[in-house]
C-alpha cells in the first residue's frame, strides 16, 4: 500500500473539496486524538491507502493531497478515547462516513461488525470491537465541484398561500403507467411530463418531498425483510439518496429540480436534523457517533453513556453545539445554492429548538437561521412538536416559520364524524387558527392546513376504516396513531356497498372543500385527489410496496376533476387565502364585516350548542388590509353537516349582482351550475356550497 504524503491544507471549509490540481480535507472532532483519511479502489473493496490528517487547527482536522482525482472513495477513522460510560465511543476499525460528503458509493450491509462493541459481550456496549467494518459501509466520494454550479439561481420564492403537495420520492410514481418504465421511482420519474401535467392539472405550486438525505435502513427492520421506506434515518446530509437515483444519477436530481421549476413549482425538503441513523447506545458506528459522540450528540446528564432521546429514535443530535449548528447550516446552504431547494419542512422542529432550559423560539438554531442571508429568504416550514418534555409547540415558532396544523386536520375529521364541540372548533380552523398564530405579526399563512399526511390515515381510509390495520408492519398492530378520528360509513375497509362507497365519496369531497375554503396554506397528501388507499395502514413507514405506493389504477378520476375545480375556486377567490386573519371587524369602504357567522335564517349563529352542525360564514377582504389590497368580491359558504338538506337565506346581494353557486359538494361535477340564486337556497344533507357574486347579465 503506497503512502502518499499530504501538506497541511486549511481548516476553513469542512468537507473534501477539489480545487483542480488535489483535494482539501477537513473535518471535526473536539475529541480524537488522530484522524485518518482512508483511499478506496474505484469498486470501494480495497483500502490503498490510509494517512493520518497532518494538522490540527482548533478542533478541525484537516490536510491536502495533490493530484488526487475526483471520483476518489474515502473514509475516516478516528482515534481517541472509547469510555461510553464518558460518553466517548471512539474506535479506529470502524470505517465512518464524512458527514459533508455529496455523493455516497456503494450500500450499507447490516453487519455487526459495524457496532462499536461486541454483541456478544456480556458488557454489551462497554465492550469494544476489532471487526473492521469497511467491507458493509459505503464510502465517501471526492465530488466534481462542477456538479454544483448550475443550480445557485433557484425561485427561492418565499410565498405560503400555495398549494403544497407532500409526496414520496418513490412511491409517488412507482406504479404510474404514464410515467416512462425505465425512470418510474426515481427523482426523474417525479419530474416526469405525466407527474408534471398532474400536477399542474390539481394547481400544485409547491411540491414536499418525504426525506431524500442519503439515509439506512433500520436493523430491526431489514431482520424482518421491510425497508425504511419513509427515509426518517438520515446519515448523509449533503447527499442525496442513492435509492432513488435514475441512470444520470446525482444529475437526475437537479433535472428534477430544473422541471419542477419551469413548471412553475417549487422544491420543499423534508428534512430530518433531529436525530441520525446511528440510534441509540446499542446502534451502529457509522459517522459522527464514531467521530466525536460527546459533541455531536445530546447525551444524559450523569450517566453520558445513554443519549437524549426527545425524537423517539434513539439519540438526538445537538444542535446547541456551534460546529453541528454549523454543520446543519451548510447542508441547507448546500441544498439551497447548490441544488436550487426553494426551501424545508424541518422534522420534529421542537428538537432544533432545545436549549439547556427547554424549548426557546429564540434560541440559536433559529436565530442562526434568521440572521442567515441566505436561509432567510427561503420557506420554512416546522413540524411543532417531539416527544420531549413540553414538546407539542403549535403556534410558538419564530415568524418566518409556518407550521403543520394538526389541529386542523383533527378538527375537519371530528366535524365531518359529527362529533360535538366540534363546529365551534372548526370555525377557528377556516379562519387560519388565530387562536393559534395570531401573535408576533405573524400571517395567517402560517397555519398549514392538511386532512391527512404520510404519517397517519390517507383522506380516503379516514372514510373507510374505523381502527388501523398495519399487522404487515410486523409489530402486532400495536404502531401508529391510535387516535384517528375516522368513520368508515357502517363496514369497515373495503365493500360493494354503493350506499357506504357514496357515503364515503361525498365525505371526502366535504373534507376536500374545507380543506380549500380555509384560510391558511394548504396541503394536500399525494394520492388523497384520487381517493388513494393504504388498506388502512396508518403507519405505512416500512411498505415499500404497493401499500406505501400511490395505486393509479384505481384513481377515482372524477374525485380528482373535483379537486382541480377546488384548487381553480381558491386561486380566483383572494377572499379564501388572505394573509391577514379575519375578526369580523368593520371594513373601512364599506362598513361591512370582514367575516360574519350567521345560521341558516340570516340570524347571529348560537356557538354555545354543543350539536351545532350547520352553519354559515360571508368572507370578504380583510378591514385591516391596506387600500392597495382591497377587494369588493364576497364568498358566501354554508356547510350543512345534517342528515336533512337546509333552506338557506343567502346576504343581500349588491346592487347589480347576485349569488351564483361556484362549489357543491352534492355534485360529482362543478361544471354543472346553471341556477341563479336569488333570495334562498336549498343545501344538500351533508354538504357544503359556495356562493360568489357576478354581475346580473354575466354568463355563469
Amino acid at each position: 500500500m503506497s503512502i502518499p504524503e499530504l501538506s497541511s491544507g486549511t481548516p476553513h471549509r469542512l468537507g473534501a473539496h477539489h480545487d483542480g490540481a488535489g483535494v482539501n480535507f477537513a473535518i471535526f472532532s473536539a475529541h480524537a486524538s488522530k484522524i485518518e483519511l482512508c483511499l478506496y479502489s474505484s469498486d470501494g473493496k480495497r483500502e490503498t491507502a490510509r494517512i493520518a490528517l497532518p494538522e490540527r487547527t482548533g478542533p478541525v482536522w484537516h490536510g491536502y493531497l495533490e493530484g488526487l482525482p475526483v471520483g476518489t472513495l474515502y473514509g475516516y477513522r478516528a482515534h481517541g478515547t472509547y469510555a461510553p460510560e464518558y460518553g466517548h465511543r471512539f474506535n479506529p476499525n470502524k470505517l465512518l462516513l464524512d458527514p459533508y460528503t455529496r455523493e455516497i458509493f456503494g450500500d450499507w450491509i447490516n453487519d455487526p461488525a459495524t457496532l462499536g462493541y461486541d454483541e456478544t459481550s456480556s458488557a454489551v456496549d462497554l465492550s469494544f470491537d476489532t471487526r473492521d467494518s469497511a467491507p458493509f459501509v459505503p464510502k465517501s466520494v471526492v465530488s466534481d465541484p462542477t456538479l454544483f454550479e448550475g443550480m445557485k439561481n433557484g425561485r427561492h420564492i418565499k410565498t405560503n398561500k400555495d398549494l403544497i403537495y407532500e409526496a414520496h420520492p418513490k412511491g409517488a410514481s412507482q406504479t404510474n403507467l404514464d410515467v416512462p418504465q425505465a425512470v418510474r421511482g426515481t427523482y426523474e420519474g417525479l419530474a416526469s411530463d405525466a407527474m408534471l401535467d398532474h400536477l399542474q392539472s390539481l394547481g400544485v405550486q409547491a411540491i414536499e418531498l418525504l426525506p431524500i438525505h442519503s439515509f439506512v435502513d433500520d436493523k430491526f427492520l431489514v431482520d424482518r425483510g421491510l425497508r425504511n421506506y419513509w427515509g426518517y434515518n438520515s446519515i448523509g446530509f449533503f447527499a442525496p439518496e442513492p435509492r432513488y437515483f435514475g441512470q444520470d444519477g446525482l444529475k437526475g436530481f437537479q433535472d428534477m429540480v430544473r422541471r419542477f421549476h419551469d413548471a412553475g413549482i417549487e422544491v420543499i425538503l423534508d428534512v430530518v436534523y433531529n436525530h441520525t441513523a446511528e440510534g441509540d447506545q446499542r446502534g451502529p458506528t457509522l459517522s459522527m457517533r464514531g467521530l466525536d459522540n460527546a459533541s455531536y450528540y445530546r447525551l444524559t446528564a450523569g450517566q453520558p453513556r445513554y443519549y437524549v432521546n426527545d425524537t423517539g429514535c434513539g439519540n438526538t443530535l445537538n444542535v446547541s453545539h456551534p460546529y453541528v449548528l454549523r454543520m446543519v447550516l451548510d447542508s441547507l446552504r448546500f441544498w439551497v445554492e447548490c441544488m436550487g431547494i426553494d426551501g424545508f419542512r424541518f422534522d420534529l422542529a421542537t428538537t432544533l429548538g432545545r436549549e439547556n432550559q427547554g424549548f426557546d423560539p429564540n434560541g440559536g438554531f433559529f436565530d442562526a437561521l434568521r440572521q442567515d442571508p441566505v436561509l432567510s429568504q427561503v420557506r420554512m416550514i416546522a413540524e411543532p412538536w417531539d416527544i420531549g418534555p413540553g414538546g407539542y409547540r403549535l403556534g410558538e415558532f419564530p415568524h418566518e416559520f409556518s407550521e403543520w396544523n394538526d389541529s386542523y386536520r383533527d378538527t375537519v375529521r371530528r366535524y365531518w364524524r359529527g362529533d360535538a364541540h366540534s363546529a365551534q372548533e372548526l370555525g377557528a380552523r377556516l379562519l387560519g387558527s388565530a387562536d393559534k398564530f395570531d401573535r408576533t405579526g405573524r400571517r395567517s399563512d402560517a397555519s398549514v392546513n392538511f386532512l391527512a399526511s404520510h404519517d397517519g390515515f390517507t383522506l380516503a381510509d379516514t372514510t373507510r376504516y374505523e381502527n388501523r390495520h398495519n399487522e404487515a408492519n410486523t409489530e402486532n398492530n400495536r404502531d401508529g396513531h391510535g387516535s384517528n378520528y375516522s368513520d368508515n360509513g357502517g363496514v369497515e375497509g373495503e365493500t360493494d356497498d354503493e350506499a357506504v362507497r357514496t357515503i364515503r365519496t361525498k365525505r371526502q369531497r366535504n373534507m376536500l372543500a374545507t380543506l380549500f375554503l380555509s384560510q391558511g396554506t394548504p396541503m394536500l397528501l399525494a394520492g388523497d385527489e384520487f381517493g388513494n388507499s393504504q388498506q388502512g395502514n396508518n403507519n405505512a413507514y416500512c411498505q415499500d410496496n404497493d401499500t406505501g405506493w400511490l395505486n393509479w389504477d384505481h384513481a377515482d378520476l372524477e374525485l380528482q376533476a373535483f379537486v382541480a375545480s377546488l384548487s381553480v375556486f381558491r386561486q380566483k377567490h383572494i377572499n379564501v387565502r388572505q394573509s391577514r386573519f379575519l375578526h369580523g371587524k368593520i371594513r373601512p369602504q364599506d362598513a361591512k364585516a370582514d367575516v360574519i357567522w350567521t345560521d341558516f335564517l340570516g340570524e347571529a349563529l348560537e356557538w354555545r350548542d354543543p350539536g351545532l352542525a350547520n352553519f354559515c360564514l360571508t368572507l370578504r377582504s380583510s378591514a385591516e388590509a391596506p387600500s392597495f389590497e382591497a377587494d369588493g368580491d364576497a364568498v358566501f359558504i354554508v356547510f350543512n353537516r345534517a342528515d336533512e338538506e337546509g333552506h338557506v337565506i343567502l346576504p343581500e346581494a349588491p346592487a347589480g349582482q347576485h349569488w351564483v353557486r361556484a362549489i357543491d359538494t352534492d355534485q360529482q361535477d362543478q361544471g354543472s351550475f346553471s341556477q341563479v340564486e336569488t333570495d334562498n337556497a336549498i343545501v344538500a344533507a351533508q354538504s357544503v356550497v359556495a356562493f360568489v357574486l357576478q354581475s346580473i347579465g354575466q354568463g355563469t
